[in-house]
């Protein structure tokens, strides 16, 4: 059995992209992640995405490879990657959040060092792996 992965990445959403074109996103990962065992959220803004991805390595760094090439998206980030024990998202072949704008304030049980957290990963910054999964982990889990 392969081991299991998570990938991060972020981008910024294009003009172009509305919100019809989130919906045939969503879509299409409804049809395409079952069958390869890929799980996940895509949290996305008026300006940005920000998409967590797991399962098996090849078929999350083929999948990257797809979404990098997307006309919806530019400037796409890998933010992080590596090696989970458990899925974060075994259920949600993916699961999505509109978070509506630029800053995002968690109105959570979040700390003020995980409110930083997400909003640097809207804006493409690269955080600590610990920290990334740990937050996003709360954040879904009280959404």
């Amino acid at each position: 059995m392969e081991k299991l992965n998570y990938l991060i990445y972020s981008s910024e959403r294009n003009p172009n992209c509305v919100d019809e074109e989130i919906q045939k996103i969503l879509k299409s990962c409804e049809k395409n992640n079952p069958g390869k065992y890929v799980t996940g959220v895509l949290v996305h803004s008026k300006n940005y995405f920000l998409q967590f991805l797991e399962g098996e390595e090849n078929e999350l760094l083929n999948l990257f490879n797809l979404i990098k090439k997307d006309h919806r998206h530019s400037k796409v980030m890998l933010l992080n990657k590596g090696e989970i024990k458990e899925r974060m998202f075994p259920a949600w072949h993916m699961g999505f959040k509109d978070v509506d704008k630029d800053d995002l304030t968690l109105i959570t049980e979040a700390t003020l060092d995980e409110n930083d957290v997400f909003n640097k990963l809207l804006k493409g910054g690269i955080i600590d792996d610990s920290k990334v999964l740990k937050m996003l982990s709360r954040f879904y889990k009280l959404v």
